[in-house]
């Protein structure tokens, strides 16, 4: 019987017993200034800081990727021989940038089966650049595996 008094007391609390406002009054606050600053960063040309600092490309292949939902993908050279086939347990960091691949061109309207170039640059750091769209990434932000996976393709 007095488990059902506690409930009720917790369901029918007050807003100040949960939270209080000035905690909500300044989170709010810490937000908008934030936004404040970001946007006025922005409007006055800051530079964008958060790009991977350009170097010199010291290798650099043309490929067709080809993958499935499944995980598994293929690799194609520009005369169409196949560098790397992978098992759906194998492939899936490649497989996931062919979905990547298929959205951006999705929303471009180009053809889905383009090549993509992937560039090792001589500080280290690999990219793919898919020439159709314009869109790229550079690979190192999504580990060292997953980027060793497309690094193992230039060789």
């Amino acid at each position: 019987m007095q488990t059902q008094t506690v409930d009720k007391a917790r369901i029918h609390a007050t807003e100040r017993e949960l939270v209080p406002r000035l905690f909500v009054r300044a989170m709010f606050g810490m937000v908008m200034l934030c936004l404040v600053m970001v946007s006025a960063y922005r409007w006055l040309d800051g530079p964008v800081q958060y790009t991977a600092p350009d170097s010199p490309v010291v290798i650099e292949k043309t490929l067709f990727l080809e993958g499935a939902m499944s995980g598994a993908a293929k690799v194609f050279a520009e005369d169409g021989t196949v560098i790397a086939e992978y098992a759906p347990e194998e492939g899936g960091f490649i497989s996931g940038m062919w979905r990547v691949l298929q959205r951006e061109r999705t929303k471009a309207r180009v053809d889905l089966n383009g090549p993509v170039i992937v560039r090792a640059r001589e500080n280290n750091r690999l990219e793919i650049f898919d020439p159709s769209t314009g869109w790229g990434a550079d690979l190192m932000g999504f580990g060292a595996d997953n980027s060793a996976a497309f690094a193992r393709l230039l060789k």
